[in-house]
């Protein structure tokens, strides 16, 4: 009988899992469940502000890969999931199936007062070009960028790119010959930001940080986003108050909408929780990859592309045996690999359960993280 697998979500874990689907089983039904039959290389947001990357740079057209593939595309917003995961309501109808993937991603917590007045990239392209216009028009002006985390669920959050726009944002107005017009602020409720990368990098993002003439306030919780009457935002936290003409923040993140409507069991973040083999505990043949789950492991382990391109292989794996009636064996490393982009140059942090590694800023490695990107994207554009 020819399996029928459902995806939900068209991002890294989603897109890496239909390609490990179709190196073990030709056969099986996938279809898989998303808003747009889109992709977005979200790495790359960082450089659409400073026109380096546009819209039609990081947007893939997914229907020739899904025909390559063999892929149904169902056209939808999960609203729930029932039968112990045997069914996936969407706003366009019922998906049946025999084995589920939720590849979806989470979403940004947005209970801090005022954070509609906020910029949050990683929302995706409308918020880069956003960020892009708005610091074209202005002539001078304070910029603040900073992010925070969801306090429940620790590894839930994206300080890499926030401080890729910080360096990232410096490099550029320094090249338009107009940093000197700009204040520049970076805030974030944490002590020792980035400290997943460990002691090392964050010692380095600091030393570069005041070396870029970069203003810092630190280790203060989040109050609000004020809107003043000119224009320009006031920045309360519990220990410090600031002005700036432009909110650019990044969030802690918590489970898609979905997840309280699943009757899956849930982090104490908001989570779908996970075990090492991916599977979600409790619910036969379902599984999660990526920033949609909760997984345990060490205090530093990331969420990132790279992790969930990880996940979705173990997960598709330990699925396809689980169809079969073996037992989930398949497991994954954690492993984070980033490199801190500043529009010219480039830091790479690497963590794993053995080591902890930075290389200084190189242009070689700014030049890699544009090459990885090219051959990322290379396989869905001959797709064509």
């Amino acid at each position: 009988m020819t399996p029928q697998i459902t995806i939900i979500g068209a991002g890294f874990a989603a897109l890496t899992a239909i390609k490990e689907i179709r190196k073990q089983n030709k056969d099986a039904d996938i279809t898989l469940i998303a808003p747009k039959a889109e992709f977005i290389y979200l790495p790359s947001l960082i450089w659409i502000p400073s026109g380096r990357r546009t819209a039609d740079d990081l947007r893939i057209d997914l229907t020739a890969f899904f025909k390559k593939c063999h892929v149904k595309y169902h056209t939808g917003m999960v609203t729930a999931i029932k039968d112990g995961g045997r069914t996936v309501v969407t706003d366009n109808g019922e998906v049946k199936n025999d084995a589920l993937l939720i590849a979806s991603g989470g979403r940004f917590i947005k209970k801090l007062p005022g954070i509609e007045h906020a910029i949050t990239i990683c929302e995706g392209i409308e918020s880069a070009e956003k960020m892009r216009d708005k610091i074209k028009s202005m002539n001078s002006g304070t910029i603040a960028l900073g992010f925070s985390g969801n306090p429940k669920e620790p590894s839930a959050m994206r300080g890499g790119p926030m401080f890729e726009l910080l360096f990232g944002l410096d490099t550029q107005l320094r090249q338009e010959k107009r940093r000197d017009k700009f204040k520049l602020i970076f805030f974030c409720p944490a002590k020792k930001p980035g400290a997943r990368l460990g002691e090392g990098a964050v010692k380095g993002i600091l030393k570069e940080i005041k070396k870029r003439g970069i203003e810092t306030h630190l280790g203060h919780k989040m109050k609000s986003f004020n809107a003043n009457n000119d224009g320009s935002y006031k920045i309360i936290t519990e220990g410090t108050e600031f002005e700036t003409d432009l909110i650019i923040f990044m969030p802690g993140m918590t489970g898609p909408s979905f997840a309280p409507k699943t009757e899956m069991p849930l982090s104490p973040g908001g989570l779908i929780q996970s075990n090492m083999h991916c599977e979600i505990e409790g619910f036969k043949h379902c599984y999660v990859a990526g920033d949609a789950g909760s997984f345990p492991g060490p205090d530093w382990k990331p969420k990132q592309a790279h992790m969930a391109d990880l996940q979705a292989v173990a997960a598709v794996k330990n699925m396809l045996d689980g169809l079969k009636g073996k037992a989930a064996t398949h497991t994954f490393k954690y492993e984070l690999v980033c490199i801190i982009d500043s529009n010219n140059k480039g830091v790479l942090a690497f963590r794993n359960e053995k080591r902890t590694m930075v290389i200084p800023p190189l242009r070689l490695l700014h030049i890699g993280k544009k090459f990885f990107e090219w051959l990322y994207l290379r396989s869905y554009r001959k797709c064509k």
